[in-house]
């Protein structure tokens, strides 16, 4: 865990909760909403994506939309939960354009993957040439997503 280098001020949370709410809001736009004017807005944002608080400015892409007609959860197991093959798995993953997140685990599971595709059949495939198969899988157990009744990127900022 990194060691928190930036104190938060009340203006700081309202940026942020502004911007994980609406990201593609002008700097002049969230300088109103925050009671700054434009230019000490614009220090602030830079300061907290420095401090890297913000990581970053995306899109939220409707999966059904692109043709991502599934969401799978997968639990895997390693055969070994030695340091290099744990990194080893994690290098693997993340050359998978399906596996949205990876997660390491404590307990029984040693990772959870958050996989898209476009149908069953897709998937596995993806499965069977891409994930049982890697180095060191002793095995997945999987769980097909039937509804998304809530999704929200970031976290709560009080």
């Amino acid at each position: 865990m990194r060691k928190k280098t930036h104190q938060l001020d009340e203006v700081d949370r309202q940026i942020l909760r502004h911007l994980q709410t609406e990201g593609r809001l002008t700097n002049v736009e969230l300088a109103q909403r925050v009671g700054l004017t434009a230019p000490p807005c614009l220090r602030r944002v830079r300061a907290l994506e420095e401090a890297g608080i913000i990581n970053g400015y995306h899109a939220d892409l409707e999966p059904a939309e692109l043709d991502y007609g599934i969401t799978v959860f997968a639990m895997v197991s390693l055969k070994s939960q030695a340091e290099a093959d744990l990194q080893a798995f994690e290098k693997h993953v993340a050359t998978l354009a399906p596996v949205r997140e990876c997660h390491m685990l404590n307990g029984e599971i040693d990772f959870m993957l958050k996989i898209v595709a476009r149908d069953l059949k897709g998937f596995q495939q993806f499965l069977t040439s891409e994930l049982t198969s890697a180095p060191n899988v002793e095995h997945v157990k999987t769980s097909l997503t039937i509804r998304t009744s809530k999704r929200l990127p970031g976290v709560p900022v009080d």
